[in-house]
């Protein structure tokens, strides 16, 4: 059976993907390689693809250990559940700010993937929402409900239309770049400037398709443009505010590394390394405990404003960090304060 007519008569049991090698890939096995691009594809799934026949590389069949080269072009089918299963309502208790016949706040969770997708079929938001609202309005994305989102292990605000009108208001005004968004991060490194803006369009990695990278001639991806302020330096590490302009994916993890200031523990981008600081043990067992305290990168989607799309008031609204930030943030206040930093 050729792909298209997978594709065609199947559709609703997979879920496909398609990469071209670039020109600098040096040869990788085809079940490390889709690892780099899929994100939450396991080892274990792809090397079930592959035993069904279901990896090809330039339209051939080939095994897991398949050596990908530079302009090879790989595809990939993964089973997964019907569609209609991914949007079904599930029991999960969900923390809402405030909620009227419009809209709603959620303050979510680290952990919690937004909307089901490969390797996360259950447990999202979307399928909390769908328990606690019978109807949500359909978006081009077939995201019920979702005006914006954030990272799985971003923790923090956002906001839910509950109506076609307020669906339609408020993406006009993300669109329009109206919307107000800061989030709380903490950042290898002493950020010098007290404040400053980045701006630098973002794009994927054309060598690892689960990270997005800058293009600084705007060559290639979207206009992006972060603002920051310093809120306390640490030593080693910086905590910072940053207000986005745009909202692209990966935004802030992605403009903080391109100016040398990586999230802290954001395994992603190189962040659960140490960075900056010393090699001694103690150090490095002091930043280990923090890793274990914060297991997720050091971000939180702080504060959130917009127009109601109904009443036209100004809208906003602010959570606190979680527990794991306000800890990770206070062994590094009691370090900075008792070591003898260079």
């Amino acid at each position: 059976m050729s792909e298209k007519k997978i594709e065609a008569s199947e559709e609703e049991l997979f879920e496909h993907y398609s990469f071209t090698a670039s020109k600098g890939q040096d040869p990788l096995r085809v079940d490390k390689f889709l690892m780099n691009f899929i994100e939450n594809a396991t080892r274990n799934k792809i090397q079930q693809a592959a035993k069904d026949g279901h990896i090809w590389v330039n339209d051939t069949i080939v095994k897991q250990n398949y050596k990908v080269k530079a302009g090879d072009e790989v595809k990939v089918l993964f089973e997964h559940p019907p569609y209609e299963l991914l949007l079904s309502p599930e029991d999960i208790p969900l923390e809402i700010p405030y909620e009227d016949d419009s809209l709603l706040i959620v303050n979510k969770p680290a952990g919690m993937v937004v909307h089901p997708g490969h390797g996360n079929y259950s447990g999202t938001l979307i399928n909390a929402l769908l328990f606690h609202i019978e109807n949500l309005p359909a978006n081009s994305n077939e995201r019920p409900g979702l005006v914006h989102r954030i990272d799985k292990d971003t923790s923090g605000l956002l906001v839910v239309a509950k109506t076609e009108e307020a669906m339609t208001h408020l993406a006009k005004q993300f669109f329009d770049k109206t919307s107000e968004r800061e989030y709380i991060a903490l950042v290898w490194g002493n950020v010098e400037e007290d404040e400053g803006t980045i701006v630098g369009a973002i794009g994927r990695n054309p060598k690892n398709r689960l990270q997005m990278q800058v293009f600084p001639e705007g060559e290639q991806g979207k206009d992006a443009v972060t603002h920051y302020r310093v809120i306390e330096r640490l030593g080693y590490v910086t905590l910072v505010s940053c207000r986005l302009e745009t909202g692209r994916t990966h935004q802030i993890r992605v403009h903080m590394k391109f100016i040398g200031h990586t999230l802290f523990n954001d395994e992603r981008y190189g962040g659960d390394k140490i960075l900056k600081g010393t090699s001694f043990t103690k150090y490095k067992q002091f930043v280990d405990n923090c890793f274990k305290i914060l297991p997720r990168q050091a971000l939180h989607a702080k504060t959130l404003g917009f127009i109601h799309p109904v009443t036209g008031r100004t809208m906003r609204f602010s959570s606190d960090l979680p527990q794991d930030m306000t800890d990770c943030i206070e062994k590094w206040r009691h370090y900075s304060k008792h070591s003898f930093l260079s």
